[in-house]
């Protein structure tokens, strides 16, 4: 595979809205744009289909998108997987890469040892993926197609963050 740029550095949290102030506050990041309860039509957690309800904020940090997640059901899931149900620790869960074939790069990850954590389809279509890479780099990776779309949801992100009040927070939804 060819270099691929970072284009989002995700953190998993226990508020979404919160984590988003504190960065803004503190890094001069956002406006975030938070979506809540993202409708998902398929995860596969390991390779077994699951539940999996989470909300997400994004907002734009220099050249690269923040995203902090939150789990807001139980159970088993990619984001259990690194911050134990219960445990109440945060922190680094993915760094999210555009590849141009979402199957190529799993199969290239695959082949290097990386086993998929979760492979999740949104109502749209959207596919994204994640990589359990934590043994080799301390987070997982999230792979997704640059559709047009998602691209223009990073464009949106990034424009908005021009001249904002710090801690704003705009809910959309997916």
């Amino acid at each position: 595979m060819a270099p691929l740029p970072i284009r989002q550095i995700a953190y998993f949290v226990a508020d979404v809205r919160a984590a988003a102030r504190a960065h803004s506050a503190t890094f001069g990041s956002g406006p975030y744009f938070v979506a809540d309860n993202i409708p998902l039509t398929r995860a596969l957690h390991r390779g077994t289909e699951r539940e999996l309800d989470h909300s997400s904020a994004y907002g734009q940090w220099g050249e690269v998108m923040i995203e902090f997640c939150q789990q807001n059901n139980a159970g088993p899931s990619a984001f259990r997987d690194l911050y134990a149900e219960g445990s109440g620790r945060a922190g680094l869960h993915h760094v999210a890469l555009f590849v141009d074939d979402l199957d190529a790069a799993v199969a290239t990850f695959a082949a290097q040892g990386h086993q998929v954590a979760l492979d999740a389809t949104m109502t749209d279509g959207f596919r994204y993926v994640f990589i359990d890479t934590l043994a080799t780099y301390g987070h997982m990776l999230e792979l997704y197609e640059p559709t047009a779309t998602l691209t223009g949801f990073y464009d949106t992100v990034r424009a908005s963050a021009g001249d904002f009040a710090r801690g704003v927070a705009i809910d959309i939804a997916f």
